[in-house]
């Protein structure tokens, strides 16, 4: 029979080198031919094709987690390619060599995408290196490109930047980074991030935009300072000095016209109330400085009026900064602060900034008596329905008012000289002359009124609000009283101040302990029935 053929054993074939760079071992050897193929590069236009390499290494690295080491080694060609030149075409530049160079530009643009792209989601280690490698090549293409001033400005990667950091939420690291490093620190890329937002705001389509998008704009514009002084202070650039002398880069005007239409395009997205509250606290640190013509702001404020509470607050704020400090003409701003004093004002968690700025509005010893008389007959009469610690706020805050204006004394004390009238009264008593229902603070009639709700207040069941009305009754000799001992107190200051007191002598309390209180005693008892049973009958 013959011998069955001897099978060849098969050996294991060698694997296939991979061109990934990720599949050529640990991470020690992928980094060691990261660099080797970077030097490659460098040294000869053959092994151009190992920028596709590295790009799709890149690509396929968790731009979250991922290490970008890949990154950087593509940053530094093409940073020295750029240097080189051998991205820039020339007049002696032939047809094979340029359509090298379109081919550069390619995977140049395609590079700058996948750090973008590490930028808006990548985590806080990664968006910094990514924000660095970016700000990096923008300064290289401004170097070594013959692209234009306004083209790399308006154009290259500073738009793309911005745009990132505005629309996407994961980039917070990458926004307090470039606040840092870029914004607050070079005039030109303050400018043109200026003009990058507007352009970015243009675009924003509320209903299907992103919610993050208006506070991280307003992140990046309230981090900008007051703008400089004069133009002579406008030489901090990020990029080498413009040809152009005359360049709007240059203008200190063209730098807040900037500046403004930034804000007002912020302004017309139509901004919910948490961030509307966020922008009219900064109107006169930060945001009015940069206006060329503040009475822009006026719409937004009179709408921010409208939205009412806290709101309509701070929206006065602001309207009475550009009428104290900007010479704007604004008739009716007493009128509606006055209509903000209702039954809500003092039990408001707003209550202290509310007195703070009623205190800054009402500072001014030329505004008429009858109009400082009506804020304080109003404040008074909502105090016999307010809290206690809103009416230690309020007390001392009249105690001013009237130091201030000794013309509304008369509120506290007016002789009645005929003493006919004086019998009428002291026998039918008077009608208060106080129109609480008028909204114009002039026609209330409360300087012929008086203020006999403090002096009810002293009766008060809290024995500091007690003692504190007395105050009106006293002579005056303090000054003023210092608003800020009173302004933050609450129903736990107040107690705890109370637990906290030393007693000087032992409160009266009851001797003998009741063993019923909502009942009556046994009949037969000694005993005698609480005053609770002798009121109500509990069943």
């Amino acid at each position: 029979m013959a011998e069955k053929k001897r099978k060849r054993e098969t050996l294991p074939s060698k694997p296939k080198k991979s061109r990934a760079i990720a599949q050529k071992g640990d991470k020690d050897n992928a980094q060691a031919n990261i660099v080797l193929l970077e030097t490659q590069i460098l040294e000869s236009r053959k092994h151009y094709n190992n920028i596709a390499l590295l790009i799709a290494a890149l690509r396929d690295q968790d731009i979250r987690k991922g290490d970008l080491t890949t990154a950087v080694s593509l940053c530094r060609v093409f940073s020295r390619l750029l240097a080189a030149g051998r991205m820039t075409k020339t007049k002696d530049t032939l047809n094979d060599e340029y359509i090298i160079q379109q081919w550069l530009k390619e995977r140049y643009t395609e590079f700058a995408e996948i750090v973008l792209t590490s930028l808006r989601e990548g985590g806080s280690e990664n968006q910094n290196t990514a924000l660095t490698l970016l700000m990096r090549l923008l300064k290289d293409e401004a170097s070594h490109l013959n692209s234009t001033e306004e083209y790399m400005w308006r154009l290259g990667l500073l738009p793309k930047i911005v745009r990132a950091l505005v629309e996407y939420n994961a980039g917070e690291e990458g926004r307090e980074v470039f606040i840092e490093r870029y914004l607050t620190e070079f005039d030109d890329i303050r400018f043109y991030t200026f003009t990058a937002l507007s352009e970015v705001l243009s675009s924003y389509d509320p209903p299907n935009a992103t919610n993050t998008a208006p506070i991280n704009v307003i992140k990046l514009l309230s981090a900008v300072e007051a703008p400089p002084c004069s133009k002579e202070k406008l030489s901090n650039f990020y990029l080498p000095p413009l040809k152009k002398l005359k360049h709007s880069l240059y203008s200190l005007t063209a730098h807040k016209k900037a500046a403004q239409e930034a804000w007002l395009s912020l302004l017309r997205t139509g901004l919910p109330p948490a961030h509307r509250k966020t922008i009219l606290s900064l109107i006169s640190p930060t945001i009015a400085p940069w206006f060329l013509k503040v009475e822009l702001l006026m719409d937004f404020l009179t709408d921010s009026y409208d939205v009412g509470g806290s709101v309509s607050l701070l929206a006065l704020s602001g309207i009475f900064y550009l009428i104290q400090e900007k010479n704007l003409d604004y008739p009716f701003f007493y009128k509606k602060l006055y209509s903000l004093l209702d039954a809500e004002t003092l039990h408001s968690k707003h209550r202290s900034r509310f007195l703070r700025l009623l205190d800054t509005f009402l500072a001014s010893t030329h505004l008429p008596a009858a109009l400082v008389a009506s804020f304080i007959k109003r404040l008074s009469r909502l105090m016999l329905h307010a809290p206690p610690a809103g009416i230690v706020a309020i007390i001392p805050w009249i105690y001013n008012l009237l130091k201030r204006h000794p013309t509304c004394t008369f509120m506290i004390h007016r002789e009645v000289r005929s003493t006919e009238t004086k019998q009428q009264f002291e026998k039918e008593g008077m009608d208060d002359p106080f129109n609480m229902h008028e909204n114009d603070p002039m026609h209330t009639n409360a300087i012929e009124s008086s203020l006999w709700e403090i002096e009810m207040l002293q009766s008060h069941y809290h024995p500091n609000v007690a003692t504190l009305a007395k105050i009106i009754s006293e002579q005056f000799t303090k000054q003023a009283y210092n608003l800020e001992d009173f302004l933050d107190h609450s129903y736990a200051s107040m107690l705890d101040a109370e637990l906290s007191k030393t007693l000087k002598k032992p409160p009266v309390i009851e001797y003998e302990i009741p063993k019923r209180i909502f009942t009556k005693h046994e009949i037969g008892t000694p005993l005698q029935n609480s005053l609770l049973v002798k009121l109500w009958h509990f069943s």
